[in-house]
């Protein structure tokens, strides 16, 4: 072995460190002085001058670093740079200068003083005191070089690797995700990957830059490299997932980018260095900008390769580019204050005018950089030496300067810019004060709110404020003191304090907007936090649930029970003051002894950083001052004014789990939005839920409410369809919406709107399950009111329980008592089934199964009608109730209502009017006006027209015309103003009237009517029977007509109606019995045979010929055309004329025999030419089906390149390839009445061709199928 053995060269700090052997086995060495040199391949790469002495031990150690000087531009000094970050043989020659004599003089033992070197040990130094020349191999490793004092160019420069520490993290808690690491070297920046959700830190630790990944609950390293002598910070540290590099950004000006698994480029790599050093660094949202300022007031613009983009000077100048005039919106200058203060001065121009000043404290001078959440703008807010005034600057994103903040006096340089895009947040100071001050884009003021006094070693400090940040969907701003973190929401313009986390550095996720990483204000603890938003609300225990919330503001807790006030954040109900920061609560019902609760007494407890609060809120006493009680370890309560005094105690409670008042074990929420039932996955897409002892309830990404019944197997969960429109189990709700609580006693459900207001909603399935409950309870008040207020089908209390309700009338009645909401149930009732069909979706499936199979029947209206009238029989004061009950069927029944207000007429009763008014409401005052003539009560008549619109000089004389009339009369005339012409008829025949009776029967078509009432009058009734047998035959009912004459021995006309409905053997029976010549009849037996042999009825013309004409041969012929042989056969025997065999039988045999060959012949052919065109067809379908359905043109050859494929009407017409040929269309409905029009005609025109089943055409096959059928 050589004594050098290995070298390590450090490119940017210039040194070099050498690895020595020393030849001695006991004995020290001290070098005086070295004087190297390098080379490679005979060319140099620099030189060492080291004059300090430096021990070398024996065996192996390493030297001081000792300086080189670089041959820069030679080709050894490039090669050395290609070798960055690994190795590099180099030729070394080194020589040690004497002190005292020739070779090195001053030496020790390990364990001896004042001793020398024998003669063995002379000889074997004596080796190495020559010139040494060696081939070691050589590592080149980067070390960031101290910062330049002046300049601001990008200095590009080069490379490293590094060693492997492994640390433990505590495994996250359920309800906020909390890990961390202790005892971490010192931590300098934090990063997020995205792709592995892990945390990427920069630490320094014994010399050394480390930067490890946080994943598996283990510290992985990445890389390494020597840290550099002067005090550093790194400004920004940034992960690119896609690429798994870091980019960390120094103050001293150097960027390093680490790759953590390199291919063919270095593993640490000094992309650029700014010689005047970085203030502030910032990534764009979308990687591919970085911008810096540097010291020399630089801001500049780099790319993803780290190429100058824009470079832009912070100028005194910028400050011009805004001229802002404030106009006073809503402040005290602009508020009206009389004529004399108005007309004194302008009210645009505020009192104080801020002039920009700095704060005093000097702490907080530094510069922040902060882009807009699309990249489009970024601003830098830094300190303008010139004016001494600190700005805000907003630049897009190719560098021009857009706007100029507005001077703001005590501005310190805390900077974030919303993700949301509209505002830009910073700190303002004051000596007695600091808020958080809103900026718009065109550097104009849009509102504050103060930052609430700190506790603790910090309170003091007016500018501790360190950094601000928005979490990554803008719900949440994060503000960082020296040692704790604030985290502030905001809600209907109200600034909520909702936790504080006493540790300083934090970096939000970029994805998940809750997740973010800690420091410890030591900087050896690293911590990582999941926090949910979650709403502290009571139990949802009916009919304790009171919907009492708490909300955390800081030190305040704000109570408000939503059922017994409905108040809006911020406000509330009560507020109580605490003596430190919450950062949860928990609210319950307070325990009793070994019992239920019964009574509205909640528990409220409240963590703070170190304690635990209880509190105790009593529903009942409602009236200030409110009533508190601390719970004591001694158990007993104390009642505390107004709720002013609190009890702190050290007291451990979980507050991971929220009371619900059932099994919510079975149903969690995940991080991604899936709801699980006992780990089966119910939904996708939902942002909150709650849990009802009968109700699932959740709101989902799509804007909806739904409500899922709970069941004892969770398979049988059952999930509402997106149908907002047709199933009650679905709503829709306003878009960003959360759930808050539910009250199902009231039937509410409270949602939080995204801007903070709350809104308290009445779903249906809520609703509609308390009235089932109040029903199956016989609580049938309750549930009518419910109905009513919330307007549901009041059919529901009867359908739910159909016998029960019948049975349960009069309950009904005694429990709702109001005649009004009787008269509404008793109109509201219709046949439909509503549990069946509107209301069916929100019961479960098996109540739905039940209710599938309990069949109320027809006639449910009047059913249900029946058994008011019933129940009501004898009610005096349900008398409207009744005649409601009488018009509510089905149909109608006006004549028993009128006759309910005529009974009560007859006993004189004061409700006459009354009656008359609410039977007029409830029906067609002109049907009722005709009911009432139809009972012949011209009195209740004119009661009825005078509530009606009719004018009285129409009606008085009307009614005066019936009043003159005899009762007879009156009423026929009556009956036949009403149209009742049947019962005209009878007080005709009552009046003996008869010549007017036949003109009314012929007149109204009324001959049945009129035979029966003259049915024991034969003279009449042979009058009546005559003029109704003449009615007949002119209306073709011949067959009737022959009846009636038939009946009036009229066998003539009889005869000719048989004839002309074709009843040939009724007709020559009744011409038998008139004495008819016998050339008459032959002329009636061949018409008769013709309409036969036109009708094909063969058997009945020969029949005809052989009986009547006795044609035996023309009846052969008609049997053989009808193939009936045999009786033909036996006709030609019968009748002992065996020529007919030959000339009639014969040949209609033959005749016959012919028309089945020729169509035996024709089904032959036809088989034979399309049987085969079938399977052809079949064989094209099944090897190409697009070109069956004609969906190809030419094989997809030549086909335009130039034809839209935007959808047009004509191009849609026809239907897609698959749907063309059925009679559907994939749209769901019709456009307008042309497109309707349209597809109308073009329908018909395919089933023409269909009809047609032309050659080659689609619709062929299923022609030639049909054809051979």
């Amino acid at each position: 072995p050589h004594f050098i053995d290995d070298a390590v060269f450090h490119l940017i700090s210039s040194t070099a460190v050498l690895t020595l052997l020393s030849p001695l086995r006991h004995t020290s060495l001290y070098i005086s002085s070295v004087a190297a040199t390098a080379s490679y391949n005979n060319t140099p790469i620099g030189s060492i001058e080291y004059d300090l002495p430096f021990k070398v031990p024996p065996g192996a150690s390493e030297t001081p670093r000792l300086p080189v000087d670089w041959d820069l531009g030679s080709v050894g000094h490039e090669a050395v740079k290609k070798a960055l970050n690994g190795q590099l043989k180099v030729e070394a020659e080194a020589k040690g200068r004497e002190v005292e004599g020739e070779g090195v003089v001053c030496w020790e033992r390990n364990w001896g003083e004042g001793e020398t070197l024998n003669d063995e040990e002379r000889m074997e130094l004596a080796k190495e005191e020559t010139t040494l020349f060696v081939i070691i191999e050589t590592k080149v490793l980067y070390q960031p070089a101290s910062p330049p004092t002046s300049g601001g160019h990008l200095r590009k420069a080069s490379t490293v690797s590094g060693s492997e520490p492994r640390l433990e993290r505590n495994p996250s808690q359920p309800c906020v995700g909390d890990s961390s690491i202790q005892n971490v070297p010192e931590i300098r920046a934090t990063g997020w990957d995205v792709s592995t959700d892990s945390i990427v830190c920069l630490k320094a630790a014994n010399g050394l830059i480390c930067l490890e990944r946080w994943v598996d609950d283990q510290l992985h390293p990445i890389a390494s490299w020597d840290a550099p002598e002067d005090p550093y910070e790194a400004l920004d540290l940034h992960f690119f997932s896609d690429t798994g590099s870091a980019c960390i950004v120094f103050d001293n000006g150097d960027i390093v980018v680490v790759r953590e698994n390199p291919a063919n480029e270095e593993r640490i790599e000094i992309v650029g260095s700014i010689d005047a050093g970085i203030s502030a660094a910032a990534w764009s949202p979308d990687e591919e900008i970085l911008v810096v300022t540097t010291g020399a007031s630089t801001f500049i613009y780099l790319t993803r390769d780290f190429e100058e983009l824009v470079s832009v000077e912070l100028t005194a100048q910028d400050l011009s580019i805004s001229d802002h005039v404030s106009v006073g919106w809503g402040k005290k200058e602009t508020q009206f204050k009389g004529k004399k203060a108005r007309a004194l001065r302008d009210p645009t121009v505020p009192e104080n005018v801020d002039d920009g000043r700095l704060a005093e404290s000097n702490e907080l001078r530094e510069t922040s950089i902060s882009w807009r959440g699309d990249g489009a703008y970024v601003a830098v807010n830094s300190i303008e030496d010139s004016t001494q005034r600190r700005v805000i600057r907003v630049y897009s994103r190719e560098g021009t300067l857009d706007s100029v903040s507005e001077p703001v006096n005590g501005l310190v340089g805390p900077l974030t810019w919303r993700p949301a895009g509209n505002l830009l947040a910073g700190i303002q100071l004051f000596e007695d004060k600091r808020q958080v001050v809103f900026f718009e884009r065109n550097g104009l003021r849009h509102g504050q709110f103060l930052l609430r006094p700190l506790e603790g070693a910090d309170a003091g400090k007016e500018a501790s404020v360190r950094s601000l940040q928005w979490n990554v969907d803008s719900t949440v701003l994060a503000i960082s003191y020296d040692d704790r973190v604030q985290l502030w929401t905001m809600g209907n313009y109200h600034w909520y304090l909702k936790q504080e986390i006493m540790e300083p550095g934090l970096r939000w996720h970029p994805e998940k907007p809750l997740a973010l990483a800690l420091t410890s204000r030591s900087k050896d603890k690293l911590r990582r936090l999941q926090y949910q938003f979650e709403v502290c609300a009571s139990p949802i225990l009916p009919p304790l649930d009171y919907g009492v919330v708490a909300v955390i503001d800081g030190k305040i807790l704000k109570i408000t029970p939503l059922r017994q006030a409905n108040i809006p954040p911020p406000m509330c109900l009560y507020e109580v003051t605490m003596a430190g920061n919450a950062n949860d609560v928990l609210v319950t019902l307070k325990d009793t002894q070994d019992e239920a609760p019964t009574e509205p007494v909640f528990r409220i407890r409240v963590l703070h950083l170190k304690r635990i609060s209880t509190y105790i809120l009593d529903i009942k006493t409602m009236q200030p001052p409110l009533k508190i009680e601390i719970a004591e370890d001694s158990g007993r309560e104390n009642t505390v004014p107004n709720g002013q005094a609190i009890s702190d105690k050290e007291w451990p409670l979980s507050f991971e789990s929220r009371s619900l008042g059932v099994d919510c074990d079975l149903f969690r929420l995940t991080e991604n939005g899936h709801i699980l039932a006992n780990g089966r996955v119910l939904a996708k897409g939902c942002t909150s839920y709650l849990v009802t002892p009968s109700h699932l309830i959740f709101t989902t990404s799509q804007h909806l409410l739904k409500f899922v019944h709970i069941v004892a197997e969770t398979e049988a969960l059952e999930v509402p369809p997106d149908m907002p429109e047709s199933d009650e189990r679905c709503r829709s709700i306003e878009r960003g919406a959360r759930l808050v609580t539910a009250m199902p006693s009231i039937f509410a459900v409270v949602l939080q709107m995204p801007r903070g207001n709350i809104e308290t909603i009445y779903p249906r399935a809520l609703v509609l399950a308390g009235i089932r409950q109040s029903i199956d309870e016989r609580k049938y008040k309750k549930a009518f009111l419910a109905c009513r207020n919330q307007r549901v089908d009041m059919n529901i209390i009867h359908d739910h329980q159909p016998e029960q309700f019948t049975a349960n009338i009069g309950l009904f009645i005694d429990q709702i008592k109001k005649v009004e909401h009787i008269d509404l149930f008793l109109s509201s009732l219709r046949e439909e089934d509503v549990s069946k069909t509107m209301y069916r979706e929100t019961l479960r499936a098996e109540q739905r199964e039940d209710a599938d199979a309990t069949t109320i029947g027809d006639g449910k209206v009047n059913k249900t009608c029946n058994a008011f009238l019933g129940a009501l029989a004898g009610r005096r004061a349900n008398v409207k109730n009744m005649i409601t009950a009488q018009v509510c069927k089905n149909p109608p029944d006006l004549d028993a209502g009128l006759m309910e207000i005529v009974r009560l007429r007859e006993k004189g009763s004061d409700q006459v009017n009354e009656t008359v008014e609410h039977i007029c409401f409830l029906a067609d005052v002109n049907r009722l006006f005709d009911s009432a003539l139809g009972l012949y009560d011209l009195q209740l008549a004119l009661l009825i027209a005078q509530q009606s619109q009719k004018d009285p000089r129409e009606y008085l004389p009307f009614l005066q015309n019936f009043q003159r009339m005899e009762p007879l009369r009156r009423k026929f005339s009556i009956d036949d103003y009403l149209s009742r012409f049947k019962k005209a008829l009878r007080h005709l025949h009552e009046l003996d009237a008869f010549n007017e009776l036949k003109t009314y029967t012929v007149k109204h078509n009324l001959y049945e009517e009129a035979l029966g009432l003259c049915r024991y009058d034969d003279a009449r009734y042979s009058s009546i029977m005559q003029l109704y047998a003449d009615h007949l035959k002119s209306t073709s009912r011949f067959k009737e007509a022959a009846t009636a004459f038939h009946y009036l021995d009229d066998n003539t006309q009889a005869s000719e109606c048989y004839r002309q409905a074709n009843l040939w053997q009724d007709s020559l029976s009744t011409v038998s019995l008139i004495p008819l010549p016998i050339s008459q009849l032959r002329s009636l037996a061949e018409a008769l045979a013709q309409s036969a042999i036109e009708t094909k009825d063969f058997r009945a013309a020969a029949t005809i010929h052989l009986d009547y004409l006795h044609d035996v041969a023309s009846a052969a012929k008609y049997f053989c055309k009808g193939y009936l042989f045999s009786e033909a056969f036996r006709t030609i025997t019968l009748s002992s004329q065996p020529q007919l065999l030959d000339s009639v039988f014969d040949a209609g045999l033959a005749e016959n025999m012919a028309s089945v060959t020729e169509l035996i012949a024709d089904c032959k052919a036809q088989l034979t030419a399309q049987v085969p065109r079938i399977l052809e067809l079949r064989e094209k379908k099944k090897i190409d089906p697009l070109a069956f359905f004609e969906g190809d043109i030419n094989g997809g050859k030549d086909i335009p390149d130039d034809v839209s494929l935007a959808p047009t009407d004509a191009s849609t017409m026809g239907g897609s390839l698959f749907t063309r040929y059925t009679n559907r269309t994939g749209t769901v409905g019709t456009a307008d009445t042309g497109t309707s029009r349209r597809s109308s005609k073009n329908r018909r025109r395919e089933e023409r061709k269909r009809a047609r089943g032309k050659k080659g055409s689609v619709y062929e096959k299923e022609y030639l199928v049909n054809s051979v059928r």
